[in-house]
């Protein structure tokens, strides 16, 4: 029954923008979207030719109803979405972690606004101005509007203002303010003083100092001189104030710069905002992002963008956005910033030049926070396992949780020196300690097949025969060909079945499991799959240095060997001393003899430096 309602529902879907809420059973939202055409979008979800990722499959199995809001454009089907995905927190949206409550400054709605620092938004009509990322930047704040236009900036509780009068109920402020609070200024130089105080939270500081300078010399030709003082007073504490902002840019332009940084393998990103003004910097912010897994940058980015300028943080609108990727759908967010705004903002990714370098610093300040957050996060946690191994489980079907892997990987060059690697991950991580190393000793020429069963039944059997602890997973870097000979040699070994071994192919990067035909496709932005990606290109890494090791120090004693007189002791007694055999060749006559002895000495120098006969 609920399933024919659904698919009913899904045939009558209009053509038209809008914002569509998935429920589970038992009518939780699951998953809020928004869409330009509704019945093009949410269709799309019950394609199976979408092709869609392990998540999402998962979401789809659980809908169990739909509901669709019809909107008149898409900037509204924008605010809407946000607004549902804040109140409903759906399991499958992208979900904003902050790493701590970030202050603010809050100026109230009314006649007689308040301003007053705060760490709580509450949606009221008020306005904030922030975040500030520490909490000295916001008192140095409200210290330069005390000090510039003497306006008071208590905390003090609703419950002391007398409702009446709109001021608290005592008559003065505390410490150095007890005899300048402004609760009783008359209403226009209130309301004259309150655009002031605006003009310097949303940064226009330098238009604000002409502005007093203005008005300072209309004083002064008043003969108005202490009017004239105060207002001298204000320009130096906000002259003051402006010298400690950075300036990163001569053109007087307000611009909001947006870049992400994304773990894929812990499906967790940060993004940055670097609010310009008049070409300073004066705020930063930051939010950490998860439940990530299947989205692009772009997607992700714009996810951050849409948040910040539809939620509490956006305090006036900039002449420019400058973002770190492009964002796949950016009309939306056009279509909304011009009907809130009045005015069209060009969104722009700077590829050269000093913008472009302004976006990689906010990109190299999300770099390091998250890598920050995710630290704390993994010491916070007792027995913490990454969101890729709990992501590969699940793509993969496995019965346990492949907490420790171990992979496998060949080298040999036109069948010389042929040699392979183990390295072994722990909780996604590489463990370099278990490492191993493997020099081929079964095989002639060069069969990657044999190869790799050889390797596979020496580590495995070597394990069943020292009762150690068996990983649990294994991986080999190759296809079907290389996946069946570990199968040979773990069903030889005698622990076939119990430890899950699957191939993972470079073309197409596919994934290949014991009796399957076809290969699972894990999609490209799954963390799961960049796990098995990391973990393969180590292998690989591993095995070609230990090949080009091996033979290096095969051609470097070959060569030695030739000197009468030297044999395999000497040579790499002489290798150890002079580090390489080119060193040797360099070598005078004094050194080799105090190295190797007299006789042994003069044969290598004259094996090197006695020219050829013609």
């Amino acid at each position: 029954m609920a399933e024919a309602v659904l698919q009913s529902k899904l045939d009558h879907l209009p053509q038209l923008p809008g914002v569509y809420l998935f429920r589970q059973k038992g009518g939780d939202v699951i998953y809020v979207g928004k869409a330009k055409r509704l019945k093009n979008r949410v269709k799309s979800y019950f394609q199976e030719s979408r092709g869609h990722n392990g998540k999402i499959r998962v979401m789809i199995s659980k809908i169990a109803d739909l509901e669709v809001i019809v909107t008149d454009s898409e900037a509204e089907a924008l605010i809407l979405e946000n607004t549902l995905i804040k109140k409903h927190q759906p399991r499958y949206n992208v979900m904003y972690r902050d790493d701590k409550t970030y202050p603010y400054i809050c100026v109230t709605a009314g006649d007689r606004p308040r301003v007053f620092p705060t760490r709580t938004v509450v949606r009221d009509g008020s306005r904030y101005f922030g975040p500030y990322d520490h909490v000295g930047k916001m008192k140095s704040m409200l210290e330069v509007i005390r000090q510039a236009f003497g306006l008071c900036t208590c905390a003090c509780s609703p419950r002391v203002i007398d409702k009446t009068r709109g001021v608290p109920r005592w008559h003065s402020c505390f410490e150095e303010y007890f005899e300048n609070c402004s609760g009783d200024w008359p209403a226009d130089l209130y309301r004259d003083t309150m655009e002031k105080v605006l003009q310097l939270l949303n940064g226009k500081t330098t238009t604000l100092i002409r502005q007093l300078r203005d008005e300072m010399e209309i004083a002064a030709q008043a003969l108005q001189f202490e009017q004239a003082a105060k207002l001298r007073d204000g320009i130096k504490a906000l002259e003051k104030y402006s010298e400690k902002m950075k300036m990163v840019t001569n053109e007087p332009i307000d611009r909001d710069l947006f870049a992400v940084e994304i773990d894929e393998i812990e499906a967790t990103a940060c993004g940055v905002e670097f609010r310009i003004r008049e070409g300073k910097l004066v705020a930063k912010y930051h939010r950490f992002i998860r439940n990530i897994e299947g989205l692009s940058e772009g997607e992700i980015l714009q996810a951050f963008v849409e948040d910040y300028y539809t939620g509490d943080m956006a305090a006036i609108t900039p002449d420019e956005v400058h973002l770190s990727v492009e964002m796949p759908d950016p009309e939306p967010l056009i279509e909304y910033l011009w009907q809130e705004h009045g005015k069209k903002v060009p969104i722009l990714v700077p590829r050269i030049g000093e913008k472009a370098q302004l976006v990689r610093m906010a990109r190299a300040n999300a770099r390091l926070l998250l890598s920050e957050y995710l630290l704390e996060r993994q010491k916070s946690v007792k027995d913490y396992i990454p969101h890729s191994v709990q992501s590969l489980q699940r793509d993969l079907g496995l019965p346990v949780m492949p907490r420790r892997i171990e992979c496998f990987d060949n080298s040999n060059l036109q069948g010389t020196d042929p040699v392979a690697s183990m390295v072994c991950f722990v909780d996604g991580k590489p463990r370099k300690s278990e490492y191993k190393k493997f020099t081929i000793k079964t095989v002639t020429g060069p069969d990657d097949f044999a190869s790799m069963k050889e390797v596979v039944y020496r580590r495995y059997s070597r394990m069943v025969k020292d009762a150690q602890h068996l990983p649990d997973m294994i991986v080999v870097d190759g296809g079907k060909g290389q996946l069946s000979s570990a199968v040979e040699a773990l069903k030889e070994a005698g622990i076939y079945g119990q430890v899950p071994v699957i191939g993972i192919a470079k073309r197409l990067e596919e994934v290949f499991l014991p009796g399957r035909q076809d290969p699972v496709m894990i999609p490209k932005t799954s963390s799961s799959l960049k796990l098995l990606q990391q973990l393969r290109d180590e292998a690989h890494r591993f095995a070609i240095t230990y090949h080009r090791d091996k033979r290096s120090k095969r051609t470097f004693s070959t060569e030695l060997l030739k000197i009468e007189g030297i044999g395999e002791t000497k040579a790499k007694k002489l290798l150890e001393t002079f580090g390489s055999v080119k060193r040797v060749k360099e070598a005078d006559l004094e050194q080799l003899v105090a190295a190797a002895g007299k006789v042994t000495g003069k044969a290598v120098f004259d094996y090197f430096n006695t020219p050829e006969s013609p």
